[in-house]
């Protein structure tokens, strides 16, 4: 039996199927309406307080990420993969010699976050949703 890459990344790293494709932007709100208005994404939630959203697409569990910041770094799009275990996976691709940003991140009662390098040095991330809290 052949065993599909979405079968064995789940079983490997944890992956549950999400990917959120992170860009840099200057203006969040305008940022929204122009992905809302132009591209026709529907706004899922927004978190004022580290100026981050999220629109969802036609495809399921597909998302555009968008990250206010204070310089853009135009063509810096960093696709996001949902993992059920960070810690687990952070270890499998470690162990593989992947190249880290730094220790995982925690955004309390949303999301663990690791940023991570391909060979060439394109950024990825992996992100494990935290239990909500209240």
């Amino acid at each position: 039996m052949i065993q599909t890459l979405a079968t064995k990344s789940a079983e490997v790293m944890g992956y549950d199927g999400t990917i959120v494709f992170s860009v840099d932007v200057s203006d969040l709100h305008k940022a929204i309406a122009w992905y809302e208005e132009v591209l026709g994404l529907e706004l899922a939630y927004v978190m004022e307080e580290i100026g981050w959203c999220e629109l969802k697409t036609a495809t399921p569990k597909v998302t555009i990420g968008l990250s206010q910041v204070e310089k853009v770094s135009v063509g810096n799009t960093t696709p996001t993969f949902g993992i059920t275990d960070i810690e687990k996976a952070r270890a499998h691709l470690e162990a593989h010699g992947v190249r880290f940003a730094g220790p995982t991140q925690t955004v309390a009662g949303m999301v663990k976050l690791a940023t991570f390098y391909d060979p060439d040095g394109n950024s990825y991330m992996l992100a494990e949703t935290l239990p909500s809290q209240g």
